[in-house]
């Protein structure tokens, strides 16, 4: 009994790496937060368009370009100059109208890092891919 409590106890220590996959209204959603980054996705199926923020305990610098790199058996690097700062800048978001790169890199990988000028934000994809395929399937799915 000693030793079930004891993993009980050490599983509810742990924080969760979940990735889930929903709905919010009309947009499909992919969610992620771990210690020192939360991740949120969206898909506007009428537009299309996509969306990835990360936000930080810590604001992002001010910075002319923005990456993701992805490790695992699909590295890929990723840069753009088109994202934005929240107004407290601890949210960096992304916007366009494809993101098979990043879709990419989050399903078949096993981690991945955002990054702009020395500010660097690491996520661990455990768990990613099946709420990654769910969040692909979503704008397919007709609607009743």
């Amino acid at each position: 009994m000693k030793i079930v409590l004891t993993a009980a106890l050490l599983l509810a220590a742990t924080p969760s790496l979940a990735w889930e996959a929903g709905v919010e209204g009309t947009l499909c959603t992919l969610t992620h937060a771990e210690d020192g980054i939360d991740v949120r996705l969206t898909f506007d199926p009428s537009g299309p368009l996509y969306t990835i923020t990360l936000t930080t305990p810590e604001p992002w610098p001010e910075e002319s370009r923005f990456g993701m790199a992805f490790y695992g058996p699909q590295p890929n690097m990723i840069m753009t100059d088109a994202h934005e700062l929240s107004e407290d800048r601890r949210s960096i978001t992304v916007s366009d109208r494809g993101f098979g790169n990043v879709l990419d890199g989050l399903q078949f990988n096993e981690g991945a890092t955002g990054f702009t000028g020395l500010a660097v934000a690491a996520m661990s994809l455990e768990g990613a891919a099946p709420a990654v395929e769910a969040f692909r399937a979503c704008g397919e799915t007709p609607s009743v």
